[in-house]
């Protein structure tokens, strides 16, 4: 954040880089090098974790500059959850463990958004996984027919941070349609309130790609609550909410009502 606004505006407090919550993790859906570093240089401070979404990995041109840009601003980058289901689902995990080695990353996603494992071999995973990386766990599935009730959210949540993993994401997709969100992008915030009930909020990542989804985490848990599947061009927008720089979280941090109040209209 600036020095000029820290000096004249009271603002909500944030934690500070590196984070262990209020992490705004971006997702590069296959950004050029140009687009990489024009990002940097406007939000390098509020983006905190970077997943190059799906299997872009896999097909992005000078992947490794990429990479060693964002590296260079002090921000870890992992693969996307679904390169490794494929790669479990074709019996490459070493191979994406070498690939994974050899971009110099150091966290990874083990999810099942798509091809469906066991509790225990979702863990095996996870656990094989942190012996070289930090790993997020993904819990809740791609497709809207799934739905995953309350309790089952809770014992899978429990069960990969036993694991070891270092935050477990809530999924909600690109779109904001399923996992923790109705497919109209509502969210199901009786299975977010039962889930916080048993598990710190700290430990988990909400994917919020919707502003709407972010006014609501941001109302709920506070300005340092941690979201995910942010857009890279959505990044600084974030901010201003979780600061109440804009309009819908303005009320939530500075005192809107007694000033109109005293204006008596």
């Amino acid at each position: 954040m600036s020095t000029l606004l820290k000096e004249f505006l009271s603002l909500p407090p944030r934690s500070k880089k590196p984070r262990e919550s209020g992490v705004t993790l971006a997702l590069d859906k296959g950004l050029g090098l140009r687009e990489v570093e024009d990002l940097l240089a406007s939000s390098s401070d509020y983006i905190d974790i970077v997943k190059l979404g799906w299997g872009t990995g896999y097909v992005t041109q000078n992947l490794r500059d990429k990479v060693a840009l964002y590296h260079l601003a002090g921000i870890p980058v992992y693969l996307g959850g679904t390169l490794l289901e494929l790669c479990i689902l074709q019996n490459r995990f070493d191979e994406y463990r070498q690939f994974a080695q050899s971009l110099g990353l150091r966290h990874c996603e083990v999810s099942t958004g798509i091809i469906e494992l066991s509790e225990k071999d979702k863990t095996y995973y996870i656990r094989e996984l942190t012996k070289d990386f930090r790993v997020l766990s993904e819990v809740g599935s791609k497709s809207a027919t799934k739905v995953l009730p309350a309790y089952k959210w809770i014992e899978c949540i429990q069960a990969e941070l036993d694991a070891g993993a270092w935050k477990v994401i809530c999924e909600g997709r690109e779109s904001g349609t399923v996992g923790i969100f109705h497919t109209n992008g509502e969210v199901k915030s009786g299975v977010v309130d039962e889930i916080v009930t048993r598990i710190d909020p700290n430990r988990l990542i909400f994917e919020a790609p919707q502003k709407a989804q972010q006014v609501w985490f941001i109302q709920k848990f506070g300005s340092d609550v941690n979201l995910g599947n942010i857009a890279s061009f959505d990044v600084i927008a974030l901010e201003t909410l979780r600061l109440g720089l804009r309009g819908d979280t303005m009320p939530d941090f500075h005192d809107v009502k007694t000033w109109n109040g005293r204006q008596g209209l």
